[in-house]
């Protein structure tokens, strides 16, 4: 196996998301690229990320299972630059990873084994049927998901008339609404409950793109999609199952 990738900073930017949920994970590299799928300790959370084979410029790969620790991997991705190329090469249970720019630069990463069941996260997608879709601006995305959190822990999604709302309830409460002018909604009314704690994690993917796509349904897990040209980032959050907001 070996693979190179003239930007490096897209994958470094998608470890570091991942990391906020899991400690290690399963990199898999097959014939249609690079891909991460992983359930976080609570199972409240889960996340896919996948680079495409097309971004990278050099990929020679069978199908590859490499286990590795997030946070060491992380060490190394960071010291990419933007101008750095970066080279993956599997030679027995070591990740060699070199980093070209004006200097050649070499890391060995051990590979290690994960006891963690393997999760199929488009498998797991599957099985789920949304009955809204709301593509929003990430910058209003963010912004309506800090405000609830300055308020409480938990936010409700609420689908009403056709309107999109974020909204936070306690002692005191915040409120974000968006009609069809801010937001493309193809929705039913519904509502559901997500943990902020979550959520403000989930929302540093959205600070990467310009659209933020949310599938939700009533009292149903939510899915979040960041995607661009070059990956293609989602996270699912289960409901928080409270009788009151």
């Amino acid at each position: 196996m070996l693979v190179k990738l003239e930007n490096p900073l897209v994958l470094l930017k998608a470890i570091e998301l991942v990391s906020e949920l899991v400690t290690e994970v399963r990199i898999k590299i097959n014939e249609f690229g690079l891909s991460i799928s992983a359930m976080d300790p609570a199972n409240v959370a889960m996340v896919g990320f996948k680079l495409p084979k097309s971004a990278f410029s050099e990929f020679e790969s069978d199908n590859e299972d490499l286990g590795v620790n997030l946070d060491n991997l992380k060490r190394i991705l960071k010291r990419c630059g933007t101008k750095s190329s970066l080279f993956l090469e599997r030679k027995e249970n070591l990740l060699e990873i070199r980093i070209e720019d004006r200097v050649r630069r070499n890391f060995s990463l051990s590979l290690i084994e994960i006891e963690a069941e393997e999760i199929e996260f488009d498998e797991k997608i599957g099985r789920m049927e949304f009955t809204s879709k709301v593509e929003i601006d990430s910058s209003d995305f963010i912004a309506s998901v800090e405000d609830c959190a300055v308020v409480s822990d938990a936010c409700s999604f609420v689908i009403k008339e056709g309107k999109f709302i974020i909204e936070s309830k306690g002692l005191n409460s915040a409120m974000s609404e968006f009609s069809g002018d801010e937001a493309k909604i193809e929705a039913e009314d519904c509502k559901s409950r997500f943990s902020l704690e979550y959520l403000q994690k989930f929302i540093k993917g959205a600070k990467i793109v310009d659209k933020t796509i949310l599938n939700f349904a009533n009292e149903h897990p939510l899915k979040v999609d960041f995607k661009n040209e070059h990956m293609s980032l989602s996270f699912i959050l289960a409901p928080r199952m409270e009788t009151n907001d």
